[in-house]
Order: C-alpha cells, then structure tokens, then sequence
C-alpha cells in the first residue's frame, strides 16, 4: 500500500488563491528542494521531520469525517512527494475540489495530463527570495484558468521581475496573477501604488488571510 509523509493535516479557511475565503482541508508533505529565505514551513522541509505515513484511503475517511470539498495538497513541495499522482487521481475520484501548492521548480507536465487535472497554485520565486534560478517557466505554457500563478514580493524589484515575467510569458492569457507581500519587507499599499503606477490591471493584491485571523506564526490554520 503506498503512504505518504504527511507532517500535519487540518481544515482551516483558505487564505490564497482563487479560493481564498473558502474553507478547505490543508495536507502538508514532507520535503522542499529550495530553500526561500522568507519560508515559514521550513520546519517542514527536513528529512527526519517528524510525520505520520497515511494512505489515500486514510486520508479521504479523515476528509469525509469533516465533510470538506475542497483539498489542498501542500509543503514544503508536495509535487516532489514519491507516487503524489496517484493521491490526486484517487482524491478526484472521490469527488474532492484538490488544490495543489507548487513552488514553481517542479515540472507540471506529468500532473496536467491526469484525469482528475488539479488547480495549481504555482509561484514564481522573486529575486529576493535566493531561489529564482531554480524556476521552471516551460510550466507557464501548461497553465489554465483554474490556475494561479503567485509572486511573493519582498521590494519594489521583485516587482519590476514579476511583471516583466508576466509579460514575457503572457500569464494572464492563461490565469490569474497574484501579488503577495513578505510580511515585514514591503508594505501592501507599496505594492498597490506599484500596480496603480503600471496600469497593471490583470494582477491582484492577495495578503494571506489566515495571518490576519491566527498569529502569522501559529501552524494547524
């Protein structure tokens, strides 16, 4: 039977995305391949962090026991998670709305031609975060409306970055752009001056709600 590392599983309102506001059951996995030097899971990146092993079958009766619709499979890096793929095929049998969160370094190609294709939220790491070289953009070709692609910005020139990024790839052709601010490095009305000054009508200003419902540092929300 195959199990997955799954550090902490919990229902909680989504605070990204295009559903955002929503409630949704979060699985995290064990593991990241990058290393962002504004992480807050990186507790969950380490080898030998603790976790319980749990199929797709354990999973789906714990998200029936709490009536969810919607699943995010997240990290960490959850594409990087042995045998994920077929996680997904069982969680879209079953009828779940299954979102993934990707950091933008793993290719989608294998997961968009699943049956049960899931949403991806996929970001695109900024210069300030150290790992934009680890980028993957054949996957902006592969994107659709169901998709999101987010830009987590800590200054003014990871904007610059972004938005040339979304005009080189012509993201809104294929969904939604969505900016973030690193909390502490840039403030929200920074950004929105920014889109204002640029006429950048296709993006939007995304803060991560469930900071502002939980302390930004409590896990579990």
């Amino acid at each position: 039977m195959i199990t997955y590392p799954v550090v902490e599983k919990f229902v909680s309102i989504n605070g990204e995305g295009q559903k955002a506001g929503e409630i949704a059951a979060f699985i995290r996995m064990r593991g990241c391949n990058l290393a962002c030097n504004y992480c807050d899971t990186s507790w969950a990146n380490t080898k030998d962090c603790p976790c319980e092993f749990l199929s797709a079958e354990e999973l789906i009766t714990w998200l029936k026991e709490h009536s969810i619709e919607n699943v995010t499979l997240t990290g960490g890096e959850p594409l990087l998670t042995e045998e994920i793929a077929p996680l997904i095929e069982a969680l879209g049998t079953a009828g779940f709305s299954v979102e993934i969160e990707t950091n933008g370094s793993v290719s989608l190609n294998t997961f968009d031609t699943l049956a049960h294709r899931p949403a991806f939220t996929m970001d695109y790491k900024c210069p300030d975060s150290g790992m934009e070289n680890a980028m993957n953009t054949d996957n902006f070709s592969l994107l659709i409306p169901k998709d999101t692609v987010k830009f987590v910005v800590s200054s003014i020139s990871d904007l610059d970055k972004a938005r040339k990024i979304c005009i080189q790839y012509k993201v809104a052709e294929h969904c939604p752009i969505f900016l973030s601010p690193v909390f502490g490095r840039i403030e929200p009305k920074e950004i929105v001056e920014y889109m204002i000054e640029h006429h950048w009508n296709e993006a939007r200003l995304q803060l991560q709600m469930h900071k502002f419902i939980w302390p930004p540092e409590q896990r579990g929300v």
